[in-house]
């Protein structure tokens, strides 16, 4: 009985989560909506930057709890919401919408498109408006890269935001439906906004950019190894290098695009005007427009595994 139950509920967290991923590959969030409605994590950007100002102060000790706390709201906010719509979304028009607020947690259309406004215009030599492209998916200094440093800092964002944007969201909404997908959305845009290592946020966005590692673990090594089935070699390098990043998750997709694409990424870049010192990942050449182009197939391929993956499990359970 209770092996049974638990297989119904995956089975049935995996059906709205293959909906949800075609569903938003499709049509993604539209731009008319969003100027009526933001996308929630416009909200959960705006809660954490009220917190933010009313408790990033004191001393550090003050700061690390205050950055505790707000960790501890939103966990408990957006899971509170998402069981409350998981109870009251019933029947076949609850499960349609909770497909549809499961798509705002997935980003393979929206990340697809911003990594193309970069190519297009590299394809074009036009280097002014790729640089602006490149600015709206990277927090790395970009005024100042050329052709072949945008093209290698893309293919990073690419491959770093197959995890955070796609695989992570899943993984989660597999594992604890939507409310552990809301919850991972607003640990992730905290990471993105408050966890980072300079003076402001050292202390109060230690708990974000800790709370983001913990849930990263297990799906960025599932990324890794969906770039690497979808185009093989990159694994070795995978297994090499995915370690040598200052980060504990996304080397292993940038290591396993690395390989696959047969280039060198990674290295020293310049953040809000501070050199970050970085270790390579990967062999040979840096990369250029075309393996960015490259690049965007195999992410393409790596969303359909997991697609097909997801499929798997439907019919398993």
């Amino acid at each position: 009985m209770v092996l049974a139950t638990i297989g119904a509920f995956y089975g049935s967290n995996a059906l709205l989560l293959l909906a949800a991923l075609v569903v938003e590959a499709l049509l993604g969030y539209p731009d008319r909506l969003h100027r009526r409605i933001p996308h929630p994590v416009v909200w959960v950007g705006r809660l954490i930057g009220g917190l933010d100002k009313a408790w990033n102060r004191g001393s550090a000790l003050m700061q690390r709890w205050s950055g505790i706390a707000t960790i501890l709201i939103l966990i408990a906010l957006p899971a509170a919401v998402g069981l409350a719509l998981e109870f009251t979304l019933t029947g076949w028009l609850g499960m349609v919408l909770l497909i549809v607020i499961a798509t705002t947690g997935l980003a393979q259309r929206s990340l697809y498109l911003h990594v193309r406004e970069v190519l297009l215009p590299l394809k074009n030599g036009d280097v002014i408006e790729a640089r602006k492209a490149l600015s709206m998916i990277v927090g790395r200094d970009s005024d100042d890269l050329d052709e072949q440093a945008i093209a290698a800092a893309a293919t990073e964002s690419l491959a770093e935001s197959f995890c955070d944007g796609i695989v992570a969201p899943a993984f989660w909404f597999l594992i604890a439906g939507l409310p552990g997908l809301v919850v991972f959305k607003a640990i992730s845009t905290a990471d993105s906004q408050i966890g980072h290592l300079d003076a402001r946020y050292r202390h109060f966005g230690w708990a974000a950019a800790r709370a983001d590692d913990v849930m990263n673990f297990v799906p960025a090594r599932i990324a890794g190894c969906l770039i690497c089935v979808a185009a093989p070699g990159g694994w070795r390098i995978m297994l090499r290098d995915a370690r040598k990043h200052l980060s504990p998750n996304a080397g292993w997709s940038e290591a396993a695009m690395a390989g696959a694409l047969a280039v060198q990424m990674g290295g020293g870049a310049s953040y809000e005007g501070e050199w970050i010192a970085r270790q390579t990942l990967g062999d040979g050449r840096r990369p250029k427009p075309a393996d960015l182009a490259a690049a965007l197939t195999i992410y393409v391929r790596a969303c359909l595994l997991l697609w097909v993956i997801v499929g798997a499990l439907i019919w398993a359970l």
